[in-house]
């Protein structure tokens, strides 16, 4: 019998109910041991009216206590804002909050992370030039929250990793929750709140993802568009292939290469080391979806470099490549062998793993030419996935080049 996997919840759910808890602190004198985090998408109400979550999430709090979070703290009291905001002016009170982010059974570098939110009650200067959230709320990053460097992310340059869906649940559920507790609206007219979400492992946990590559520098980002996590979510691949298409595009890379995996993707780098990391992304299985998106970015060159079983698994026509969900047809690898009058035909016929076929045909006299015939249909299939001409590097996992088309 099959396990259900277990779900989790994203660095915007934790941040967003690390701010609740502080802000309960601030207001009632008390820290929560949970709190109900609203979750996105949001449904549009009525003008005026909060806008409606798709449902609840009830978080555990690690921690909540008074002042800043202690690497928040740390930050201001040495002036250090290379990869932290500074505080506002005014304080009033400050209190902070934590949660332990849980990926559930999704295999996320970001899960057992502390995400800190201290939330900041201060005087609203008269000359103030800061635009605030609607509700007088603002959002900033603390130390551990990368900051963008590099154009084609949704949030700009200069600014912390908060992407826009989990800054919009931090403040739903931060004026919902003031809105429930009302206090004297001169005294509330006359302050602001703003918000630091600082992770005190973020800059370690940084470097097992892919943001500095995408030019976030100094942390992880803050994500999620649905506030929870979906073990192996196509979704959230899916979301990771754009940024690194929309990242590379907008840093003006010519030639775009895509790889399946960290192997290809270092032996790619290899063949191609004068061109920026940031030109490299991996898509995994996501053969269709990446070749369409790329395609549809003007890209002046597309690259494509993996292993025999996804190569054979394109020209085979396949727009996903996982095992589970793309069988590799090996009676019609076998065919093309035999066309082709390699000796070995008929023992790719009974062969399980493409390896052990792409072994076969290397000692065969015809094998070179079946290999060649194999990649000049994956490139017509990735063509025909982007809508133009794709380059083809067919790697051995020993480290040769096999092909180059």
């Amino acid at each position: 019998m099959t396990t259900k996997l277990r779900e989790g919840f994203t660095t915007g759910s934790a941040a967003t109910g690390a701010a609740l808890a502080a802000l309960q602190l601030l207001r009632q004198g008390c820290a929560p041991d949970t709190v109900r985090v609203p979750l996105p998408p949001f449904a549009s109400t009525q003008q005026g009216e909060q806008p409606v979550p798709r449902g609840w999430l009830e978080l555990p709090i690690a921690a909540c206590e008074s002042g800043p979070a202690p690497e928040l703290a740390a930050c201001w009291a040495a002036n250090n804002f290379t990869h932290c905001d500074p505080p506002p002016q005014g304080i009033i009170r400050s209190a902070h909050a934590s949660i332990i982010k849980d990926g559930g059974d999704d295999p996320d570098a970001t899960s057992g992370a502390r995400i800190n939110a201290t939330v900041v009650e201060s005087a609203t200067p008269q000359d103030s030039a800061e635009v605030a959230e609607p509700g007088n709320i603002i959002i900033k990053g603390g130390p551990g929250v990368g900051r963008v460097t590099l154009p084609g992310l949704p949030v700009p340059v200069g600014q912390a990793a908060i992407n826009p869906v989990p800054r919009q649940q931090i403040d739903l559920a931060l004026r919902a929750q003031e809105h429930a507790q009302p206090h004297d609206p001169a005294y509330a007219c006359s302050t602001r709140l703003t918000v630091y979400v600082s992770v005190p492992q973020g800059l370690e946990l940084a470097h097992k993802t892919f943001n500095p590559r995408l030019g976030i520098e100094g942390g992880i980002s803050i994500l999620g568009t649905q506030g929870t996590v979906r073990p192996y979510s196509h979704a959230a691949w899916k979301a990771t292939i754009e940024q690194g298409l929309a990242v590379a595009a907008a840093t003006g890379c010519r030639t775009l290469c895509l790889t399946t995996g960290r192997r290809s993707e270092r032996l790619l780098m290899e063949r191609y080391p004068e061109l920026p990391e940031r030109c490299f992304v991996q898509v995994a299985d996501f053969a269709q979806f990446s070749l369409h998106a790329a395609g549809a970015m003007n890209f002046e060159r597309i690259v494509w470099g993996c292993f025999f079983g996804k190569l054979v698994k394109l020209a085979q026509g396949h727009a996903y490549t996982h095992a589970k969900d793309s069988t590799l047809d090996m009676q019609n690898l076998a065919q093309q062998a035999s066309a082709a009058k390699a000796a070995c035909a008929s023992e790719i016929a009974r062969c399980i793993t493409a390896a052990h076929a792409q072994e076969l045909l290397l000692t065969d006299a015809a094998g070179a030419r079946v290999l060649e015939q194999v990649g000049q249909q994956a490139m017509q299939t990735a063509k025909n996935f982007a809508g133009q001409a794709v380059s083809l590097h067919l790697f051995h996992t020993d480290g040769r080049e096999l092909l180059a088309l």
